[in-house]
Parts: C-alpha cells; structure tokens; sequence
C-alpha cells in the first residue's frame, strides 16, 4: 500500500481529498498544519507528500523545504489557490515534483499520483513492494508472505496490518492508528477483529523463532526481529 501524507487545513478538501485517496487504495494520513505535517512526516516514511500552500503555523513551501533539507527525496506535490507563475516557480524550486492549483478534480490528482509512482526509481519501487521480515519475505503487490519454499497469500487488511509493523520495526504501533487507517474508525468490536488478525498473524510468522509480535496491553503491537 502506498501511503501518503496530506497536509491541508480547509476541512471540507481535506475529508473530500482523504476519502477519495482511501477508496483507491492508498493509506492517508491527514494533517491540518504545517507544524503537525512536519511532525507527522517525522513519525513514519510516506511515498508522496500531498502539501497546501497556504497552511497556518508552518505554510507549506517552509515545510517542503525542511522536507527536502532531512534528505528525503519523497515526491511533493503542492495544492494551492496560487497560481501565479512566480508562486509555481518557487515550488519547483524548493524541490517540488509537481504543482496543483485549486480547485481541481480529483481524478487530475489521482492520476498525477500515479505519473509521479511511475517515474520513481525502479529500486525504490520495488522497495515499496516488497519488505524482508527475518527470513520471511512479504511480497506486497501480490499480498504473499513467503518462507523459502513456501508462501501464504494474505488478505488486503493482513497485507496491510503486517506491512505497517514491518515498516516500524521494534518500535510500538498504537491500536487507535492500526484501527483508523486499516478499518476507518476505532471502537470495542473492531479492535476484537484486530486481535484476530493479530493472532493470524503470529501463526504465518512463527517458522521464524526471530520474529515475535509483541502485544501491549492496552497501547499497541510491537514486531520484534
């Protein structure tokens, strides 16, 4: 899954850009300030940077720049109502891959997205489809979890629920983020689920006696290897 950052205080564009993202398959995560979008950013790596110009606290050509200063090379792309050449130039200036004025439709944007995947590096597309977990390998394109000569084909949400702890190792996901961005709310009878899937997931990772996926209680899961 392809995750993204967002960083866009209009709530209304926002939730609109959130949703849309979501139903394509992509993993959102949404942020109102420049300030929050730079902490955010910070947490966890993201494939692209979807960015608003014009945001409070940090506007968002200062929070492309400290972007680009961490040596990150995450594909931005601005969303703005400044259309002024000037205002353009500036953004790919400041290392910008691509510039979009509002308002747009979201199938523009969609398909920008994916322009800008397909002219990543091979390397790092191939690094975004496949991740090593001990001596497991979990093909993310085609949800396969494989053991040398053996393999287990998961489903989108053990795909997804698997790659965000692989992608954190030996560090505590909380629940509430695993809820929100795999199952879009958090309550009592969806983490009962998450404990399901939490314990599949055991069972596909237990040929490797390196590997342990840590519950706890009451905060997160944490996959040690």
């Amino acid at each position: 899954m392809i995750d993204i950052l967002l960083v866009e205080d209009d709530e209304t564009l926002g939730f609109v850009v959130e949703d849309n993202l979501l139903q394509e398959g992509y993993g959102v995560t949404r942020e109102k300030d420049g300030k929050r979008g730079w902490e955010a950013f910070n947490q966890k790596s993201y494939d692209v940077c979807l960015l608003d110009v014009m945001l409070p606290e940090m506007d968002g050509f200062s929070l492309a720049e400290k972007i680009r200063s961490s040596g990150s090379q995450v594909p931005v792309i601005f969303l703005t109502a400044k259309s002024l050449p000037e205002d353009r130039i500036r953004g790919f200036k400041l290392g910008g891959d691509d510039y979009l004025t509002k308002p747009f439709s979201m199938e523009e944007l969609i398909l920008r997205i994916e322009a800008i995947l397909r002219r990543m590096d091979k390397k790092t597309v191939s690094a975004l489809q496949e991740l090593s977990l001990g001596n497991y390998q979990l093909d993310l394109k085609n949800q396969r979890l494989t053991y040398g000569a053996t393999f287990i084909d998961l489903t989108t949400r053990e795909a997804g629920l698997l790659r965000m702890l692989a992608e954190r190792p030996n560090e505590i996901v909380p629940r509430e983020e695993i809820l929100s961005r795999l199952w879009g709310k958090n309550d009592y009878f969806l983490g009962r689920s998450l404990d399901v899937f939490i314990s599949r997931l055991r069972k596909y990772l237990s040929q490797d006696p390196n590997l342990r996926l840590v519950s706890v209680h009451g905060v997160g899961f944490r996959l040690e290897f």
